[in-house]
């Protein structure tokens, strides 16, 4: 994590507008040395806007980007110590493993010896010792996408920006990948600044996840933050699933005003006979609508008497957790500390 007072990145009233939209409105943020940070949002949220002013493939309409105490806001991409990792990872066909990661020490002028045991100790970092010699094509994607941090980390950037670059990858693949890109970050030290419309892969790699949308940050924190505590309607149901009573519902069903969300797994199932325990202090009743198989889990829908379909998520310790229950009556169950009241849209 940091090991300075001055963030890797600074953005001040960071503004892009293209035409009449607003892309990114008026941002403010704070991106920490040696920092592993997400930008997470659905497409059209800015997100990606905001990733290429950092890089200066896009210049703001209004406002800052400071590196390291650095202004650079008006700075040519090459002006800057970052370097950006894309989706299709843009390897030279034309050229081996080693001549792609050697290129960007080649362009600085580097001597050939010096370069390529720089570029061999770079791949080496991301477990491809000896595919020196192989050309992109004889790799796998999880390969190539190494071979991109390998060239993307080797000319030791100050900031490496991750557009997406798992995004292309089968599920499989995709999550071995999130936990070497993790291990690559720890073992490197530098700030990493990732993209993704993944909410699971923000969870999985950050240390703090800035939800993103119309232009503004929704909310800024560690991921157990962003999941346990939503601080909206948007977050409590983009990252993640949540049941959302409006302020009718609350007020009907929970005795809360306001807007209030709960997560599918705080709730228990339980049969309409079973006593009241302590931890669980709401019961409400209902019927079991729809049964959804998920491998490891089961989602039931429960139509509750009062109307509300509520989503609850149950793990499958057992076969039987996993029968058909539609038609079955139940009790839905659950503590009222568990519920999590919401405000209307947030700017962090």
């Amino acid at each position: 994590m940091a090991t300075s007072s001055t963030p890797a990145i600074r953005l001040t009233g960071l503004t892009r507008t293209f035409g009449a939209i607003t892309a990114v409105d008026a941002l403010d943020l704070d991106i920490a040395e040696g920092e592993f940070f997400a930008m997470l949002g659905p497409s059209g949220s800015g997100k990606t806007t905001v990733l290429r002013l950092i890089a200066g493939f896009e210049l703001p309409t209004a406002g800052t980007v400071e590196l390291f105490g650095r202004d650079v806001t008006t700075h040519a991409p090459f002006d800057r110590d970052v370097n950006t990792v894309f989706q299709d990872y843009a390897l030279f066909p034309h050229m081996t493993v080693l001549e792609n990661v050697a290129y960007g020490l080649r362009v600085r002028g580097m001597g050939r010896r010096e370069r390529t045991a720089m570029a061999q100790q770079a791949l080496d970092s991301v477990r491809l010792a000896g595919f020196g010699d192989r050309r992109p094509a004889q790799l796998s994607g999880g390969q190539r996408q190494r071979v991109a941090l390998a060239r993307a980390t080797v000319v030791k950037p100050k900031v490496l920006l991750l557009d997406e670059p798992l995004g292309a990858l089968d599920l499989k693949l995709r999550e071995q990948m999130q936990v070497e890109l993790k291990e690559i970050q720890r073992s490197l030290g530098i700030t990493f600044i990732f993209v993704t419309h993944d909410q699971e892969e923000a969870l999985t790699l950050s240390d703090r996840i800035a939800v993103f949308n119309n232009g503004r940050i929704e909310q800024l924190g560690t991921p157990a933050e962003i999941y346990e505590s939503p601080r909206s309607p948007f977050v409590a149901s983009f990252v993640g699933t949540s049941n959302i009573f409006d302020a009718a519902a609350s007020q009907a069903l929970l005795g809360r005003d306001g807007t209030n969300s709960l997560r599918p797994e705080k709730i228990a199932l339980v049969a309409e006979d079973s006593p009241a325990t302590d931890a669980a202090d709401v019961s409400l009743p209902g019927v079991v609508a729809e049964v959804i198989y998920l491998g490891t889990s089961t989602r039931l829908l429960v139509r509750l008497d009062a109307g509300t379909v509520v989503s609850v998520l149950e793990q499958n310790t057992t076969a039987s957790t996993s029968r058909d229950r539609r038609g079955e009556r139940v009790i839905v169950r659950f503590a009222s500390s568990d519920l999590v009241a919401l405000e209307a849209a947030l700017v962090a």
